[in-house]
């Protein structure tokens, strides 16, 4: 049953002119279905509201009355809501939705006098957590058995891998399903719809204008993650993170999967335990990962095979599943990322000029910093590492045959001019950003600062080092060229740089 599925907008306004006008956006936006939420509507008048509301509608609608005790707004008694639905149904609503708990009620309420035409959604929300897959084959059977033309279920997400057990319902499900996870961790829930033969999907028409936790803006649905172009077959890739909604990383694959014709989408995954992740989503479509903070040291561990260079920094920032075996093959690109970055700045300023014999300093000793260090001292630069906690800066230290300092100490610690200044920690990333991991008066002694951030493009570290005069890099220049790496390993083609450095820079 995979397919096309529908997106469907809510309309959360407070009047009947508002719903009109979100309507109205809704259908410019490229919406297939417009809900209108009779709940939300500060006052009601069923004949002349639902009048004004159906009679030159634009697009397809669900009408929906949700009551508090199922996530409304609506405090009144049933027997209100039921006439109001049923007026809907005879003004020629698409779909009407009811809920499980009063849904016989309201099917023996219709008795006889059911219009033709309307489809029945009957829907059963979970905001607590997603039951096991018997449960919710159960819900399904039930759901069915009272006489639904749609089942709709929607459950909440404790862990991304709650989200396996809907796709496994709904895939096998004998009837037009719509099956969603709530939260953050159920956004794939809501995107991979199409894949596993969702009838519709939800979108906000804008941020702020959620009627559930978690749901993607129709934007964001259509123009980031392509909704359109998901099919059965389309293969799987994302970011894997905590937190992970700051990312750019979908913005930039979707991107450029789009232009070469790949197909493929590129989801932001909230995860919090790497291992039970990757066994949850074994199978092949889910091809492969972009991995960042703090889930690189696992990716390694989860790894079958890796890349010779990823032993050395003993970090992964990308994995792929090969198609020939289905075996986990670690890379990092953001070694060849950061260090070409910098390099092909100094050499912008200075022709020829190299990192070798230069003190370079890297802030933070996590997955990034390894790199950075690893790509310094492979360079022939003298490695310093500083970190908040020193013992991990002298692990990192006498791995690399560097000088282990602590962050307090770095404040005076200018030993030559010219050095090489890289932070790889998160601070003074958004939205903590007015945080800096070394003060203004202790730049002096670099000739470049780079930082990983990229949320903001300019931190206030790199703000501060160019008001001093010290060249900068940004963690945009980082991330585009570790996007690039990454992306060649996805697909084994070309990646293509001016495209995917201009999406970024343009989304900022």
């Amino acid at each position: 049953m995979a397919g096309v599925s529908l997106v469907c907008v809510p309309l959360v306004g407070k009047s009947v002119e508002q719903m009109l006008s979100e309507m109205a956006t809704a259908t410019a936006g490229g919406a297939d279905v417009a809900e209108i939420r009779l709940d939300h509507l500060a006052s009601f008048e069923p004949r002349r509201d639902l009048d004004l509301l159906l009679r030159n509608r634009p697009l397809p609608v669900l009408v929906t009355y949700r009551p508090n005790w199922e996530g409304g707004e609506y405090e009144g008694d049933d027997g209100w809501r039921f006439e109001a639905l049923l007026l809907a149904m005879e003004l020629g609503a698409e779909y009407v939705d009811i809920e499980l708990k009063v849904a016989q009620e309201f099917v023996d309420f219709l008795s006889g006098k059911r219009p033709d035409g309307t489809k029945l959604i009957v829907s059963s929300h979970n905001y607590q957590s997603t039951p096991s897959i018997e449960d919710l084959s159960i819900l399904v059977a039930r759901i069915q058995a009272v006489g639904a033309d749609i089942v709709k279920i929607a459950t909440t997400a404790v862990d991304i891998t709650d989200v396996a057990r809907m796709f496994k319902v709904m895939v096998h499900c004998q009837v037009p399903m719509i099956g969603l996870v709530m939260g953050d961790r159920g956004l794939m829930s809501r995107i991979l719809c199409p894949k596993f033969g969702g009838y519709l999907t939800f979108a906000a028409l804008s941020t702020g204008k959620e009627s559930a936790p978690g749901q993607p803006s129709l934007s964001d649905l259509l123009d980031i993650y392509n909704i359109k172009q998901i099919k059965a077959d389309t293969k799987v890739y994302g970011v894997v993170g905590k937190p992970v909604a700051h990312s750019k990383g979908p913005i930039i694959h979707g991107t450029a999967f789009r232009s070469v014709g790949y197909n493929a989408v590129y989801l932001p995954l909230l995860v919090d335990d790497f291992e039970s992740f990757l066994s949850t989503y074994s199978s092949p479509d889910f091809a492969g990962f972009s991995v960042t903070m703090p889930h690189k040291e696992a990716a390694l561990a989860c790894s079958d095979e890796v890349d010779p260079i990823v032993k050395y920094i003993g970090a992964v920032n990308t994995l792929i599943k090969r198609p020939s075996d289905g075996k986990l093959i670690g890379y990092n690109t953001d070694y060849t990322g950061s260090i070409s970055a910098i390099e092909t700045t100094l050499q912008g300023k200075v022709p020829g000029a190299s990192l070798a014999d230069r003190i370079f300093v890297v802030i933070g000793a996590g997955g990034a910093g390894k790199a950075l260090a690893y790509g310094a001292r492979e360079k022939g630069a003298r490695v310093v590492i500083a970190n908040r906690t020193y013992e991990r800066a002298r692990e990192l230290a006498n791995f690399v045959g560097g000088q282990a300092i602590s962050l307090a100490d770095l404040e005076n610690f200018h030993p030559e001019e010219g050095m090489i200044l890289a932070n790889t920690t998160s601070v003074g990333m958004y939205p903590n950003i007015h945080d800096t991991p070394l003060s203004k008066q202790a730049l002096k002694s670099y000739a470049l600062v780079f930082d990983a951030i990229y949320n903001p493009t300019l931190t206030r570290l790199l703000r501060e080092a160019e008001e001093l005069g010290v060249t900068i890099v940004t963690g945009v220049e980082m991330f585009v060229r570790q996007a690039m790496g990454q992306f060649e390993i996805f697909t084994g083609l070309p990646a293509p740089e001016k495209l995917m450095r201009e999406t970024l820079l343009n989304f900022h």
